[in-house]
């Protein structure tokens, strides 16, 4: 299992054996690395792969200076339930959601 960057696409990856499983999209504005969607493939459901996906994609979010926003709710909670990402986390603004809809 690994999970990638792949900035051309806005998004982290996560596969596994080779096969992408999943992946969480963002929009970069300013310091801030905004995630705003989230999916893992039904076939890999169950499996733990979205906590991993997001797990990894808030860490290099902090390595790379970055502060992390959850407009998606599947990274709200991640958010919640992991609170060793605190230092990272901004909330979400007016700002932000109208950054993502003019994306």
């Amino acid at each position: 299992m690994s999970v990638t960057d792949v900035p051309h696409s806005h998004r982290y990856e996560i596969t596994l054996d080779g096969v992408t499983a999943g992946f969480t999209r963002y929009a970069d504005r300013g310091n801030q690395r905004i995630f705003v969607h989230t999916e893992i493939d039904d076939a890999f459901a169950g499996r733990g792969l979205g906590s991993r996906l997001i797990s990894e994609a808030l860490r290099a979010t902090r390595a790379s200076g970055k502060r992390a926003v959850a407009v998606c709710p599947f990274v709200a909670e991640y958010l919640d339930r992991h609170r060793e990402f605190d230092d990272v986390r901004d909330p979400v603004t007016p700002d932000v959601l109208a950054a993502v809809r003019s994306e």
